[in-house]
């Protein structure tokens, strides 16, 4: 049978509905309760939060004439007593143990820290530079270069996990990271940083040249620093990080021993199509400045359709953890400076590559097809700014690098497939067979 009691408190009336089986103790505490809530309200205005209405659980546990916490229970505001036992023992859920640290899970760690497709992308970039080069470049170069260009992006990416590991534990796609989960201590992903940051720029260093390691310890210093910060700051956090991207070519460009800048010994050549000159080919001045910036102009576009892209479609994590993204506060002009960065690479391949020497006129004609079909995903992107059409462009943008890698490669200035793989030879032979008198 059910009673009601009311109370009078402050001019205010609170009626509260017990069970036959509540003891008239619950009733006095409910009417405590009502009255310290009405004069927290009537009293103290400027502090009426959710917290003021409510006793500290201490004032409970001071009573002995309270009802047990297995007598009562509180569904949807009203009380009333329940069997329950005494205490209830659950499980801890949601940890794990850490596993101990064995060489083979080191090094697992070790290569999430380092980011090992960023960085093997990375080291791709830089051996098209040595491909590229127009000077001769032995196999310790080739190899010096390579685990330099590792351990110098090795060591960018484990600084960058440093910074952001309270913003990576917010996001679904970074929140496995390995100090995010506590697989490792910081301190040692910081000794592993420093270990990777001295020993990358000290391998292109002696392996290859000053300038070289240079510019290894400059993109350390500006995916770390620069672009890791501006992250939370401004938009133009793609803009560095594009100019990250397009280092790493010219890491292999100058490991070469080539040169990044026009001087009197070595200034810019232009190399027109055989129709505007008649003039032969002077292999001397293939060792072109322009060169450098074209390789430079290549990675730094590309990264505007491929990263933009890809935050598209992440851009919910992005704004979860407050970076200021292009693709959080904008995402139409996201995809419009992709787009302008697509058709920018039409020209870079189709003009600045041949003119500077780097790849035969050809290569003007052969990577027209490739970039047509990048550049329609990213039109078809920025006029419906969907989702689908975001990752269509992503996935285009990853075949896209090593496809024109590959066909500078076959158009390369001076380099006669024909000859090297012995064709040429053959007909030269056949020829002289025919010219044979019987």
């Amino acid at each position: 049978m059910k009673t009601i009691h009311s109370f009078q408190t402050c001019n205010r009336s609170f009626v509260v509905p017990c069970t036959s089986r509540l003891s008239r103790s619950l009733a006095s505490h409910q009417f405590l309760l009502f009255a310290s809530a009405s004069r927290a309200y009537t009293a103290s205005p400027a502090r009426r939060d959710f917290t003021s209405f409510f006793y500290h659980n201490g004032q409970w546990s001071a009573r002995n004439d309270r009802p047990k916490p297995s007598e009562i229970s509180r569904v949807r505001g009203i009380a009333h007593a329940v069997s329950e036992p005494d205490t209830v023992h659950v499980p801890p859920t949601g940890f794990k143990e850490v596993e101990l640290l064995t060489p083979r899970r080191l090094w697992k760690i070790y290569a999430q820290l380092a980011k090992s497709r960023l960085t093997m992308l990375v080291v791709l970039t830089a051996m098209s530079g040595v491909a590229l080069s127009p000077l001769p470049a032995t196999v310790p170069i080739l190899l010096s270069t390579a685990v330099g260009t590792a351990l110098c992006s090795a060591s960018a990416n484990t600084l960058n996990q440093l910074q952001e590991i309270p913003y990576d534990a917010q996001m679904t796609r970074t929140r496995q990271r390995p100090l995010v989960r506590g697989a490792i201590s910081p301190l040692h992903a910081a000794g592993f940083a420093a270990v990777t940051g001295v020993a990358g720029p000290a391998v292109l260093w002696f392996m290859a040249n000053p300038i070289t390691a240079g510019l290894g310890a400059a993109n350390i210093m500006l995916y770390a620093g620069a672009y890791t910060w501006l992250k939370r700051k401004s938009v133009s956090n793609t803009w560095v990080g594009a100019v990250v991207g397009g280092i790493p070519p010219l890491i292999g460009w100058t490991a070469c021993g080539g040169k990044l800048l026009p001087s009197s010994d070595y200034p810019v050549h232009l190399f027109l199509p055989s129709f505007f000159t008649e003039a032969p080919l002077d292999m001397s001045m293939i060792d072109n400045p322009l060169g450098a910036f074209a390789l430079f102009m290549l990675l730094y576009s590309w990264q505007f359709p491929h990263f933009n892209s890809l935050s598209h479609f992440i851009r919910g994590s992005y704004a979860q953890a407050g970076y200021k993204m292009l693709c959080v506060l904008n995402p139409q002009k996201n995809a419009l400076v992709a787009l302008r960065h697509s058709l920018l690479l039409v020209p870079i391949c189709s003009i600045l590559f041949p003119l500077s020497g780097l790849t035969t006129w050809a290569f003007a004609v052969t990577s027209l097809i490739p970039n047509g079909i990048c550049v329609r995903a990213s039109w078809v992107w920025w006029r419906r700014c969907g989702e689908k059409e975001a990752r269509i462009a992503f996935q285009h943008y990853l075949w896209y690098l090593p496809v024109m890698l590959a066909l500078m490669m076959v158009h390369k200035q001076g380099l006669d497939w024909r000859s090297w793989m012995g064709i040429q030879e053959e007909v030269q032979s056949e020829g002289a067979d025919v010219s044979k008198p019987y």
